[in-house]
């Protein structure tokens, strides 16, 4: 079997891609037989291709689920956990800004009845 590009599986469906998934698991079967009963040394560098195209297909399965749950949730008001930004544990705890900037009823009253003096500094 020849070397599977990504670009490929991407244009397949996901039925092919589980064919052909199935049809490489099954190659990697005979080729471990092979190996166990002493094949031929292009059979044994053959593995390899093999495990990496399996990687392959999985990644594509995988990339194309995740495409359509993030189409799925597109303009909802909650995302899945995966889905969310990761940033850092502090930057998604702290306050957003418009919990930031709200002021108490006493902290409003203040402002506005005692505000900032202004000066005029004398050249």
């Amino acid at each position: 079997m020849v070397k599977i590009k990504a670009f490929e599986l991407r244009s397949k469906n996901r039925d092919e891609l589980l064919k052909q998934l199935e049809d490489l698991k099954t190659e990697l079967q005979q080729l471990r037989v092979a190996k166990v009963t002493g094949g031929a040394a292009s059979k044994l560098s053959k593995i390899k291709i093999v495990r990496k195209s399996i990687a392959r297909v999985l990644t594509v399965i995988n990339q194309k689920k995740k495409n359509a749950v993030r189409e799925a949730f597109k303009g909802k008001k909650y995302a899945p956990l995966d889905l969310r930004n990761k940033k850092t544990r502090a930057i998604r705890r702290r306050l957003t800004k418009f919990e930031r900037e709200r002021k108490t009823l006493k902290q409003q009253k203040k402002d506005q009845h005692f505000p900032q003096r202004k000066y005029a500094v004398r050249a």
